[in-house]
């Protein structure tokens, strides 16, 4: 379970993650941030996380303008010192509101109705695909009560991401996928290659990207590069079984497809 864990006081966020150390040592916190400024940024370029604990104070207002200012799919626990925002929290998708100091029973209880909600809303998904199924194959059904939910998950639909915010001198801009040529990895650095030939600095390993970009238009063609269908203008053999590949824009260096992928990416161009 990944975690966006956003507050504005050190001390409280040290106290959350100890508390979520115990409540739910398998978490992940992947960021704490103490802005709304900062949570829409961090939002808008990553995967929604399973979950968010949120202040409703943060340093530049309210946490609850982010939930006013974006569409957020995941849950949200918020803790305050303050009960006068509880209508407004509820209103932002939220599953419980813990006045501090947040006790442990109460961070547990909380979770476990997350996970209860989750478990349920994957099983009546389920259920109607397997209402779907019943008219066809029969093989691909399976029985609710005997699911894991890493199966249910892997049951429901993949969803891809359709922009990253890119930041362009002191601003930050929305970038749609279909804008994108390929993505580039040297030196631990990533780049994002646009079909205009703009390049932005990502803070994405390519090993990331590789889960978040939908493979039917994106293929990682070696160790360096992954690229957009449309990016790949022509194919040329190369020593030894290889593939050389020509991009648009064109890369500052060769782009070699290993023997062993070259068929692959010959599969994936034809479709």
């Amino acid at each position: 379970m990944t975690i966006l864990l956003l507050e504005d006081e050190y001390p409280a966020a040290e106290r959350l993650q100890r508390l979520l150390a115990q409540a739910a040592p398998e978490a992940q916190v992947v960021a704490v941030l103490d802005t709304v400024s900062g949570a829409l940024a961090w939002l808008a370029a990553h995967p929604a996380p399973d979950l968010i604990l949120s202040d409703i104070q943060l340093a530049d207002g309210l946490s609850l303008e982010i939930w006013e200012q974006a569409v957020v799919p995941s849950p949200v626990i918020f803790t305050t010192a303050f009960d006068a925002y509880a209508i407004r929290a509820f209103q932002a998708n939220s599953i419980a509101y813990l006045l501090k100091p947040v006790k442990l029973a109460e961070l547990q209880a909380a979770l476990a109705k997350r996970n209860a909600q989750r478990d349920a809303a994957l099983n009546e998904e389920l259920r109607r695909r397997n209402e779907e199924l019943s008219s066809g194959n029969s093989s691909f059904l399976l029985p609710n009560s005997s699911l894991s939910i890493e199966r249910l998950l892997d049951a429901l639909p993949r969803l891809y991401k359709t922009r990253f915010l890119v930041r362009q001198g002191e601003q930050l801009l929305p970038l749609p996928v279909a804008d994108i040529a390929w993505f580039s990895s040297r030196h631990e650095t990533t780049t994002l290659v646009a079909a205009d030939g703009r390049r932005f600095v990502l803070d994405y390993t390519l090993e990331q990207l590789e889960s978040l970009l939908d493979p039917a238009q994106f293929f990682r063609l070696n160790r360096q590069i992954i690229a957009q269908l449309p990016a790949v203008r022509r194919l040329h053999p190369h020593f030894n079984g290889k593939l050389l590949v020509e991009l648009h824009p064109a890369a500052s260096e060769d782009v070699l497809v290993s023997r062993e992928k070259a068929s692959a990416v010959k599969a994936w161009l034809e479709g």
